[in-house]
């Protein structure tokens, strides 16, 4: 427990590190931890320790864990994985926000389950700004159109854009993603104020999340430096 809880604390310093050398507030700055992977005790030291954050990939694997963990007071569950349609209502029913949501389809399935079961998802339109075949999202010449649609239904509301940059050595060299993502967030922000409602940007891990707070993250994902390698 006490080296979860030591890891917190760095992870912790070096977001309020980063947020100072750019202006930004640490506050403004939401740590999720990713716990793909992890079993339910090692997410249980977690919230002893004061965290209440949380992202997984997969709504299988998380399902037994969120369900487990249901009636701890304020954690909060994020879907950051690839999200199917066929999965669109245990998604609904187990999260708390989707970060995954890329294309019309899903947003769709989503805003019927929410329907369903009377719940208003906020939700992040994932966008592939590095073109590897094993990464999703939909293209950025397709957001305006996607976030067009979305907008018009009912149950889910659109609070920002997600990204995920390949991995990279350098940090430094993930920049450019960063800066494409903000950059998209503001063009559509002036072309329409308020259609991209708390307006997140949710990018940056274990190795980048210092260049992404520089460039405007608002979430920022991070398993490896919080829990240690993923076996």
């Amino acid at each position: 427990m006490s080296d979860i809880s030591e890891n917190f604390r760095k992870v912790r310093a070096r977001i309020e590190k980063a947020a100072a050398a750019c202006g930004r507030a640490p506050e403004d700055i939401a740590l999720l931890a990713i716990s793909k992977t992890f079993p339910i005790e090692t997410i249980s030291i977690a919230i002893a320790a004061g965290h209440r954050l949380f992202g997984e990939n997969r709504v299988q694997e998380a399902e037994s864990k969120i369900l487990q963990l249901h009636t701890t007071s304020g954690v909060e569950w994020h879907l950051v994985g690839h999200l199917q349609s066929n999965k669109a209502h245990r998604a609904v029913r187990l999260f708390d926000v989707i970060h995954s949501v890329d294309s019309t389809k899903i947003a769709s399935k989503l805003s019927q389950s929410c329907l369903e079961t009377g719940k208003q998802m906020p939700v992040l339109l994932q966008v592939d700004l590095s073109h590897e075949p094993t990464k999703s999202g939909a293209e950025p010449a397709e957001v305006r159109s996607i976030l067009e649609s979305v907008s018009t239904m009912k149950g889910i509301r659109v609070d920002g854009l997600m990204t995920i940059p390949p991995y990279l050595e350098n940090a430094e060299l993930t920049r450019p993603y960063f800066v494409a993502l903000r950059e998209l967030r503001d063009l559509l922000e002036s072309e329409q104020p308020g259609c991209l409602g708390r307006r997140h940007l949710s990018m940056g891990m274990s190795h980048d999340f210092e260049v992404a707070i520089q460039e405007g993250a608002t979430i920022v994902r991070v398993g490896t430096a919080l829990f240690g390698e993923r076996t």
